[in-house]
């Protein structure tokens, strides 16, 4: 069941790679290297290498997803954690404990998914991650709950949204199957943000 992705997404892909190791080399004192990125390089490798490369995934739109979902857990994770440290209400150290908590078990279960798949997913924090980070780590008491429960009921909107495009229109099955099975745990997230949401309105107003 071997379909590689076809010969202009490899070009188009490899042309933006080229490019990002050209400005990754030009800023190597900074010692930045986006994982994203860096797996993004390896699918391309994968999928371009001869027919005895073992790829699974029947289209880019599959590898997309999985890429995503990783950024997506390690995220939250990274973002849980945060505000089991800085949260200075029960509620936010409550959402913090159950997204460093739930994302984990899902991180891990996604490496197995894609790595069944031939696929490269981020192994640590992306750019955008850090970005995210960036906005929350000089906050500090009823500020950093407020911007942290907005920032987690946007972001598990956003993911309800990719998880049901790939449940119903992946083309891999047990990517469908992971998805979809993924939602309710989502679905619960998004209820606890937006109640912690209130609970952290209430204390600013």
């Amino acid at each position: 069941m071997i379909n590689l992705i076809n010969f202009k997404s490899i070009l188009v892909h490899a042309i933006c790679i080229a490019g990002t190791i050209f400005l990754t080399s030009s800023c190597s004192e900074n010692n930045t290297t986006d994982s994203k990125e860096v797996a993004e390089q390896e699918n391309i490798e994968n999928m371009a290498a001869d027919d005895k490369t073992i790829v699974v995934v029947e289209n880019d739109n599959d590898a997309k997803f999985l890429m995503e979902a990783a950024e997506l857990q390690l995220e939250e994770i990274n973002l849980g954690k945060l505000a089991q440290q800085k949260g200075s209400s029960p509620h936010v150290k409550e959402l913090g404990k159950m997204m460093e908590t739930q994302h984990t078990k899902s991180f891990i279960e996604l490496k197995a998914l894609a790595q069944s798949k031939s696929v490269s997913v981020p192994e640590s924090n992306t750019e955008d991650s850090k970005d995210a980070y960036e906005k929350l780590v000089d906050k500090t008491g009823d500020d950093f709950g407020k911007a942290y429960s907005d920032m987690m009921v946007e972001y598990h909107e956003d993911a309800i949204k990719l998880f049901e495009k790939a449940s119903t229109e992946s083309e891999d099955a047990d990517i469908r199957t992971w998805a979809a099975n993924q939602l309710p745990a989502l679905r619960t997230h998004l209820t606890h943000a937006e109640a912690c949401k209130k609970e952290c309105d209430k204390a600013k107003s």
